[in-house]
C-alpha cells in the first residue's frame, strides 16, 4: 500500500531581517540545520518575511492613502463636472 501522507516533523523557521525563530511542524525540508534551545538538531528555513517582521503585524504599516479619492478629485479639479442646477438630462 502506498503512503499518501507528507513527511510531517518538526521544522524551524527563522526570520532573518528580525532575528527571529520559531519551532513548529511542517512538510518543509532544507539541507541547513540549527542547535535549538532543548539541546536537538532542527532542519532550519530561513523566511524573508514572519509576523516579527510584517507590517501589519509590528503595527509600522504605512497609510497609502490619507485623502479620500472624492476629496482628491474635487480639490484638483474644483468639482467643476457637477450640475447644481437639477435640470439633469431628460
Amino acid at each position: 500500500m502506498q503512503d499518501k501522507h507528507p513527511d510531517y516533523h518538526p521544522v524551524v523557521f527563522r526570520d532573518r531581517s528580525a532575528g527571529y525563530a520559531f519551532l513548529t511542524r511542517s512538510t518543509a525540508t532544507s539541507d541547513q540545520t540549527i542547535d535549538w534551545d532543548d539541546g536537538e538538531t532542527y532542519p532550519v528555513v530561513d523566511v524573508e518575511i514572519s509576523s516579527e517582521s510584517h507590517p501589519f503585524y509590528t503595527g509600522k504599516a504605512r497609510t497609502v492613502d490619507s485623502e479620500g479619492r472624492v476629496a482628491r478629485f474635487e480639490r484638483r479639479y474644483g468639482g467643476a463636472g457637477r450640475d447644481t442646477t437639477g435640470g439633469g438630462a431628460a
